[in-house]
């Protein structure tokens, strides 16, 4: 098993990513087609693949399905590849998505919002405790939605649960971001996690967190790679061509409907060839013109 402070060193450096979940045409899990997109990944050098998480579609998993899809990507990945899994909602449903997760042999969890209940800093708080105490592997705290921590109460958890090791930030508060990474130093690896990470790769590696989770790796990893490795380069020619090129025009797609932020990767898949098959709902998929206007844009690559 992968000890707490090995997994902590390996999110230290090297790109990460979520794989999509497979599902068939009629939005049931497909094991086969969830192998083959993991295999096909994984020679590109990603550090640590995230399954079931948010672009996974978590959110859409029953406890069944989600140990079958962690069950299949640590057989897959299993001496290549570390896999973390999502777990998240309610504390015990956190909870017990969590133990799955470690029974079937994922190296570390993703603790992502408890969803929906606003909550106090010391309840949510509490709510990691919880989670943290439930298991052995290690923990990265998902700083997204309704969960967001101070770095006080983020460093009265990590003297409390010394299986917390990683924080990743989706909001994008710089302010607090300095205040965490100066208050908890290296007692964190630290990642970022706002959608389409590669537009904020630059401004958060010179805050300090050198690593991030691409989505794009789903459909374009060879690119998604090279970006990575320009940031850490500093060739910002590079990342400014791709900005300018993929990345902003992308998102102009991205952000036509909520929920796209997982769609368009469905769509990138299924348009080079590693189909996934459609999100479930809430989510919706692209409309087609819009999945044509993405096209137009890994063509370009």
């Amino acid at each position: 098993m992968t000890t707490c402070q090995e997994l902590k060193d390996i999110l230290r450096d090297g790109l990460l990513s979520f794989p999509v979940t497979d599902f068939d045409a009629q939005g049931d899990f497909d094991p086969k087609g969830y192998q083959a997109r993991l295999e096909w990944l994984m020679p590109y050098g990603a550090r640590a693949l995230f399954a079931a998480g948010g672009t996974g579609e978590y959110f859409s998993l029953t406890l069944d399905e989600f140990s079958r899809v962690v069950r299949t990507a640590v057989k897959t990945c299993q001496g290549h590849t570390p896999i973390l899994a999502g777990a998240g909602g309610p504390t015990r449903t956190a909870i017990a998505f969590a133990q799955e997760a470690q029974r079937q042999g994922a190296a570390g969890l993703l603790l992502m919002p408890h969803y929906l209940t606003e909550a106090p800093q010391d309840g949510i708080a509490a709510h990691v405790k919880e989670v943290c105490r439930s298991v052995e592997i290690g923990v990265v705290l998902y700083n997204r939605g309704q969960c967001r921590l101070s770095a006080s109460i983020l460093e009265q958890l990590a003297d409390e649960c010394p299986n917390l090791i990683g924080f990743k930030d989706g909001v994008g508060d710089i302010e607090n971001m300095v205040r965490v990474r100066r208050r908890l130093g290296d007692r964190f690896a630290y990642l970022g996690g706002l959608p389409t990470a590669e537009v904020y790769a630059e401004a958060y590696r010179a805050l300090g967190v050198p690593v991030y989770s691409s989505a794009v790796f789903n459909f374009i990893p060879a690119t998604a790679m090279k970006f990575y490795e320009a940031v850490r380069a500093g060739d910002h020619e590079t990342t400014g061509r791709l900005l300018d090129t993929f990345f902003l025009p992308m998102l102009e797609i991205r952000n036509r409907k909520q929920g796209y932020a997982v769609s368009i990767v469905k769509a990138g898949a299924r348009i080079v060839g590693h189909a996934a098959g459609p999100v479930r709902a809430p989510l919706v998929d692209l409309q087609p013109q819009e999945e044509a206007a993405l096209r137009e844009l890994i063509e370009a690559l």
